[in-house]
């Protein structure tokens, strides 16, 4: 005798996902975003790159230390404090080596003001040109010349910064000049990031097949 198979009271019907519509377009594809290319050089680089002075300059034992310098990122903050460090630290070697010669502390000024505007980080680009002038006159106590109390020394400060204006001016000259290069190049790179970041949205747009619409029956 056949049993029919009862289901019990309190049990409530399952519940199943509903099955796609038979003849309904499939989703195309999401296109995998390519590798991003490396970043060429800029055409005034190329064109320096041929010149006869760069490939002399490229072999030379110096350029290849400082290419292989490490390359820190230095804030606002640490930036003034590098060249007022080591700006005092030549002050005090001069002082105790050849009596305090201004002319070689003005000379090593300059590469220490490149050192500051090369690796300061980019957001800090602005404090390059303006922490390298108190560098100089905050390193230049030692050698200055000054006697006696607080008021001469001040007096004595005041006279050599009077008196070696020019090495102050040139090498806050060279900071300006590095942080606009650098300023300039990274709005650059930046402006090329915004047009290859609307290429790539273009082509994820753009579908490899469009969907088909389907056709109601009559």
């Amino acid at each position: 005798m056949e049993q029919h198979r009862t289901r019990p009271p309190g049990a409530r019907p399952r519940r199943t996902a509903p099955l796609p519509e038979q003849g309904s377009p499939a989703e195309p594809p999401v296109p995998r975003t390519p590798p991003r290319p490396r970043k060429a050089a800029s055409p005034l680089g190329r064109a320096l790159r041929r010149t006869p002075l760069y490939r002399k300059v490229s072999r030379m034992p110096l350029y290849r230390a400082l290419r292989r310098m490490p390359n820190p990122r230095l804030t606002g903050l640490g930036s003034g404090l590098f060249a007022a460090a080591v700006m005092f630290l030549f002050a005090c070697l001069l002082q105790l080596l050849f009596g305090g010669s201004i002319v070689a502390y003005g000379v090593l000024f300059l590469p220490v003001s490149a050192l500051t505007a090369l690796w300061v980080r980019p957001a800090d680009l602005v404090s390059a040109p303006v922490a390298v002038p108190i560098a100089f006159a905050a390193g230049v106590l030692p050698i200055s010349g000054g006697t006696g109390g607080f008021g001469g020394q001040f007096m004595g400060l005041l006279t050599a910064l009077a008196l070696h204006a020019g090495w102050l001016y040139g090498g806050t000259l060279v900071a300006g000049v590095i942080v606009t290069v650098r300023k300039i190049k990274l709005m650059t790179r930046r402006r090329q990031q915004r047009q290859w970041q609307q290429q790539q949205r273009g082509q994820v747009r753009q579908p490899g097949h469009p969907p088909q619409r389907r056709v109601p029956a009559s």
